[in-house]
């Protein structure tokens, strides 16, 4: 069975712009950035801590995946690490994330941060969510992903506090 290709009708300034530059330009596989680390690839010494904010929601931005990343990154080089999640990124916590069904994704990467966070916890990091947090969004304790610590709204400046006479390196994203 062959399938048919529909063209869409061009005008003739359309056919000139797409024509400017030949698409593709470069043959899928060419690398067009260099590959050249500039720092050292640093591993923890012993007692070293990363700690992590996050206050930025799931899917509105990569600042909360991309936060789990680096975070997972620390924890593998030997860190001891934690996530803080608070305010609306209170909501990556939640293990319900899916539709039709909790579980399932309507689109793909729906659950990326689900999964990064419970890789995290497999791994030995720490993850920490504020209950008021959640309660802004009507979010419950019980639908958090398993291994999240519930923690107290005062707890987040405890926390940073804590972290920070440990001598942890911070790393604090913040989404409006």
């Amino acid at each position: 069975m062959s399938e048919s290709v529909v063209t869409a009708e061009l005008s003739d300034v359309e056919q000139k712009s797409l024509d400017e530059i030949p698409h593709p330009s470069l043959p899928e596989g060419t690398s067009i950035y260099g590959s050249t680390k500039v720092f050292p690839d640093y591993r923890a010494e012993d007692g070293e801590t990363y700690f992590t904010l996050v206050h930025g929601i799931a899917h509105e931005s990569s600042v909360s995946f991309v936060a789990v990343l680096q975070a997972t990154r620390a924890l593998r080089k030997g860190f001891e690490t934690a996530i803080y999640f608070y305010g609306p990124g209170s909501l990556n916590c939640l293990a319900t994330r899916g539709f039709p069904t909790v579980g399932n994704s309507a689109f793909p990467g729906e659950h990326n941060i689900n999964n990064q966070l419970k890789t995290f916890i497999a791994e030995g990091g720490k993850v920490f969510c504020c209950r008021f947090g959640l309660s802004l969004h009507g979010a419950r304790e019980e639908d958090l992903i398993e291994g999240v610590i519930p923690t107290h709204p005062l707890d987040v400046q405890d926390a940073l506090i804590h972290y920070a006479r440990k001598g942890a390196i911070i790393n604090s994203t913040y989404q409006l």
